[in-house]
């Protein structure tokens, strides 16, 4: 893509700002190391959406959805574990409820935007609504949740002064928007989906067109994207997480385009973030799949009560955490065998206790937990 221009700062009186140039036009890709990163990208998506048709993804969907609540808040600089996402809010320490409840936020506003998939198209009125459930009744709800700015905003320094990237003034944002709508739902624009969401992803960071929040939304349109050209079935892929471990190329790539019009070498970025989430998805399946087969083994040892684990075993891979009163309702029986049956899973290292307490003691699923974490 040797043609890109990027856009160009304007004056605006004691700072510029980057205007960026519209994206709904023909590209032509000319790197034929990006066609090769493509076409590596489409098989390893392949294999991982593969899933959605042979494993029960419902059962694993809400860690997916959690792991990346956290990691993508955690490049905001929120602090939240996997397994405190599952928790209630009156279990959470107090100095981390703020950043507990921006995570809820976010599982929230994946679940619903996957939802308004069904009845609206990739657009400006999907983003609107997703920034508004990201930011209610959290740190930015003063800062105008699903709708566009009115002022200017920056990114990096202190001040606006000081700053090391100024995104194009208020006044041009629609217009921005309407723009990438326009090129998300351009059939004939002949431009590979995988593509076409990195350009998407790249113009939206640069726009900048909310207050806050603007990082969690672009990247949760990725996932948005991808289920809304049929590339997943099911919402399975979130990139947060390569973001957050290679969060200064993440950020040096996304200037460079701007600063030097290297599109090219974004995508490249990109589609490498592709592959390689990809390829740890399938592994994580694979993982989970081990796990369901090796515990079935190991639990058969407990006899009748074996059934009753596998109960409780089945609930904890759609939520890692559990205590007595929870396993008793599961299994359908008192306290006392509850207490037992937890108890013998502990002694397994199936679960693990989290709080320290004596009573009121909550486990998480460790051994499942560890799949997400590698």
């Amino acid at each position: 893509m040797k043609n890109f221009k990027s856009g160009k700062y304007i004056n605006q009186g004691y700072y510029k700002s980057f205007q960026p140039n519209f994206i709904n036009h023909k590209w032509k890709i000319q790197d034929m190391e990006v066609i090769i990163l493509l076409s590596q990208a489409d098989r390893h998506l392949g294999r991982l959406d593969m899933y959605s048709e042979y494993v029960n993804i419902d059962l694993f969907i809400q860690m997916h959805i959690a792991k990346e609540a956290t990691q993508s808040s955690k490049i905001e600089g929120t602090q939240t574990n996997i397994e405190e996402t599952f928790l209630k809010k009156k279990e959470i320490k107090s100095e981390k409820r703020d950043d507990w409840e921006e995570v809820q936020n976010y599982i929230q506003a994946m679940k619903e935007a996957v939802e308004l998939l069904h009845r609206l198209p990739f657009s400006s009125r999907l983003i609107k609504k997703t920034h508004k459930i990201l930011l209610q009744g959290v740190r930015g709800e003063y800062k105008l949740p699903g709708e566009y700015r009115t002022s200017e905003n920056w990114i990096g320094g202190a001040t606006i002064n000081d700053a090391v990237f100024i995104p194009p003034v208020h006044t041009s944002v629609p217009d921005l928007i309407s723009d990438i709508e326009k090129f998300a739902n351009n059939q004939e624009n002949p431009i590979p989906d995988l593509i076409k969401i990195a350009i998407i992803h790249y113009q939206f960071e640069t726009i900048h067109p909310f207050l806050d929040g603007n990082g969690r939304v672009g990247r949760l349109l990725i996932t948005l994207y991808l289920v809304s050209a049929g590339i997943l079935k099911r919402p399975i892929l979130y990139l947060s997480d390569f973001f957050e471990q290679h969060r200064n190329l993440y950020y040096d790539n996304l200037m460079r385009a701007r600063t030097h019009n290297d599109i090219n070498q974004w995508i490249k970025f990109f589609l490498t973030g592709v592959i390689e989430t990809a390829k740890k998805g399938v592994q994580t399946f694979d993982d989970i799949l081990q796990l369901q087969k090796s515990l079935e083994i190991d639990l058969k040892d407990l006899g009748s009560r074996s059934g009753d684990a596998l109960k409780v075993i089945e609930q904890l891979y759609q939520n890692p955490i559990i205590d007595a009163k929870k396993a008793s309702q599961i299994i359908d029986k008192s306290m006392s065998p509850a207490y037992r049956l937890i108890e013998e899973l502990e002694e397994r290292s199936i679960i693990k206790e989290i709080t320290g307490n004596e009573r009121d003691r909550i486990y998480v699923f460790e051994q499942y937990i560890k799949s997400f974490r590698k």
